[in-house]
């Protein structure tokens, strides 16, 4: 059973960073794709950024290219989610979701084939 954990979400100003981290358990997480998502109130869940089983390749929806890096550590069953230059429109829970082979593209996607979504982490980002 996939079970994931969200930590390192806060408050921060506007340009400010965070870094997310999502710690997996119960299995072999080099296996499987990682996505995080947000959901905003009255949004939707929405896909953030993905990243491969392999850590090969990296996947960013446009309104967060060039500012969110996502990264992973297999020895340390751990994806991260660097975030620079943060806007009011960031605000959100922040989770993140598994996906066993998977390529870790979800772009205009909402995860509803990830599994081992954990309860997220709050992110605010102040004007």
């Amino acid at each position: 059973q996939v079970q994931l954990v969200e930590s390192g979400g806060g408050l921060v100003q506007a340009g400010g960073s965070l870094r997310l981290s999502c710690a997996a358990s119960g299995i072999t997480y080099s296996l499987y794709a990682t996505g995080w998502f947000r959901l905003a109130p009255g949004n939707e869940r929405e896909f953030v950024a993905g990243i491969s089983w392999s850590g090969g390749d990296t996947y960013y929806a446009d309104s967060v290219k060039g500012r969110f890096t996502i990264s992973r550590d297999n020895t340390e069953n751990t994806v991260y989610l660097q975030m620079n230059s943060l806007k009011p429109e960031d605000t959100a829970v922040y989770y993140c979701a598994a996906q066993k082979w998977g390529g870790g593209d979800n772009r205009g996607g909402s995860g509803r084939e990830y599994e081992g979504w954990g309860q997220g982490t709050q992110v605010t980002v102040s004007s």
